[in-house]
């Protein structure tokens, strides 16, 4: 399986490990609507696909993901953005939900949707002075989406304080706090995750898959009911004059 299409998903099979790469440099591998269609495939296709064991979930060039694509979302009308959000979320839930593992490499940054997307996976693998921040609270809106994996990872208050984005965390950081499960050297994340995602891949699947599913019931109970009221309050946010502005920003090329 292999696939270099222009959806900004590199798709490709180590052994019997499933390797997708955020491959949009130019935008800090954020996401737009072909991103996500093409992680959701790609993630159904390993849930159907025997050959794959485990999958990784990692970005190109220094970077896991900076979340939704600004530029792209400022496009959108009220409406199409909060489809595009809860289609986010689907794909969130939707690693919980997949009978096979899969793990985070977080190099460089994991922002906003990108620190989300990592805290939905079963493992989180990151580098040492990788940086993470839900920015979301300061543009003028609620992180609309992956709250529950977060919760359940860190719990209710502290959540709520990484919402609000006083401070950014660095890898050293977010595993004293349990959003991270392993912390290497910046250098050695991509390595290490793969090792991890052998290891996994070498375990009995039936055993794996049936972990896999206890544990997601529990994880992901009630978390598309909790998307949703996310994804309502950041539309009711993004119709305020401070979420105005930095669509605003973003729609004349002002950098946020």
């Amino acid at each position: 399986m292999s696939n270099k299409g222009t959806h900004g998903l590199d798709v490709h099979m180590e052994g019997a490990v499933l390797v997708l790469t955020i491959d949009r440099f130019a935008r800090r591998n954020s996401m737009d609507q072909a991103l996500v269609d093409a992680l959701r495939e790609s993630l159904w296709d390993a849930d159907r696909n025997s050959e794959v064991r485990a999958v990784i979930l990692k970005g190109r060039s220094g970077g896991f993901s900076a979340g939704s694509d600004l530029a792209f979302i400022s496009s959108l009308t009220l409406e199409e953005m909060g489809r595009f959000e809860q289609a986010c979320g689907d794909v969130g839930r939707l690693i919980g939900f997949i009978s096979k593992p899969v793990v985070a490499a977080v190099s460089g940054f994991a922002i906003g949707g990108g620190f989300a997307l990592a805290a939905c996976c079963d493992i989180v693998v990151a580098g040492q002075k990788s940086r993470w921040s839900l920015p979301e609270v300061p543009l003028g809106w609620l992180t609309p989406w992956g709250l529950k994996p977060l919760i359940e990872r860190v719990g209710n208050v502290q959540t709520r304080k990484l919402c609000y984005c006083l401070e950014e965390l660095s890898g050293v950081d977010a595993q004293k706090i349990g959003l991270v499960d392993y912390v290497v050297d910046d250098n050695d994340v991509e390595a290490f995750a793969l090792s991890t995602a052998q290891k996994l891949a070498a375990l009995p699947a039936p055993a794996v898959s049936a972990t896999k599913r206890f544990f997601s019931g529990q994880i992901l109970k009630d978390a598309e009911a909790i998307d949703f009221e996310a994804n309502r309050l950041f539309l009711e946010n993004c119709r305020e004059p401070a979420a105005q502005q930095t669509f605003e920003r973003k729609r004349k090329g002002v950098a946020k």
